[in-house]
């Protein structure tokens, strides 16, 4: 059974929501307030999110970036706000769909479905990131990585061979968004790599893009 997490303010939407999904199959879980969304996913990882745009706590736009670090998770936003520009910058963040209220629920449903159908990204054989303790193991044998190195490598895995420009990745690394060049994202894949390789010699798996920047080799 697919578990949905429906993130919405609204009680009387979100039960609606909730009893059409369980009508449909599912297993829904609602949350009310966006602080609570990010350390959810982490510890229960549903199949699809519903995310409203507007929240307490935190703003969907917000929220949707930060899933985006760390899982491939299909996000549908939910929202009043039409406006062109807010439904370019949710999918630019990364979600798979875009829902404005008022909404036929059997629209709603059926984008589901669809979404579901669709194949996962893949993941690396071997790699292993834990979230909660910022640390990662290659083939069973721990990385000794920086916070930095763990952001930058957090970010490649969510989507591998994804090619990520050097300024994207600047945008994961630090968290208080100080101003660097771009030869810093070099730096940090140059001892990201030499860890890997650490562990599993003569195997390239961040790869150089020429004049684009890097990805991460399945």
């Amino acid at each position: 059974m697919n578990k949905i997490l429906v993130v919405e303010d609204e009680a009387k939407l979100a039960a609606l929501e909730a009893d059409y999904l369980r009508a449909e199959g599912f297993e829904p879980h609602s949350i009310a307030n966006g602080l609570e969304v990010v350390p959810w996913v982490r510890a229960h990882a549903p199949d699809l999110i519903l995310l409203d745009l507007m929240l307490p706590g935190r703003d969907g736009l917000d929220i949707c970036r930060e899933l985006r670090t760390f899982t491939d998770i299909p996000i549908v936003m939910v929202t009043a706000r039409v406006e062109e520009i807010d439904r370019l910058i949710g999918l630019d963040l990364g979600a798979d769909d875009y829902v404005c209220k008022p909404f036929s629920a059997r629209e709603l449903m059926a984008r589901i479905r669809a979404i579901l159908r669709r194949p996962r990204s893949k993941t690396v054989p071997g790699l292993v990131l834990k979230e909660a303790e910022h640390r990662a193991e290659l083939d069973g044998r721990a990385l000794d990585l920086t916070p930095v190195e763990f952001r930058l490598l957090r970010t490649l895995a969510a989507t591998p061979g994804r090619v990520f420009a050097r300024d994207k990745l600047l945008e994961h690394l630090y968290d208080d968004h100080r101003v660097v060049t771009d030869r810093t994202v070099d730096t940090h894949v140059k001892n990201l790599r030499r860890k890997l390789e650490e562990v599993r010699p003569g195997g390239e798996l961040v790869r150089s893009i020429y004049g684009v920047g890097y990805k991460l080799e399945l």
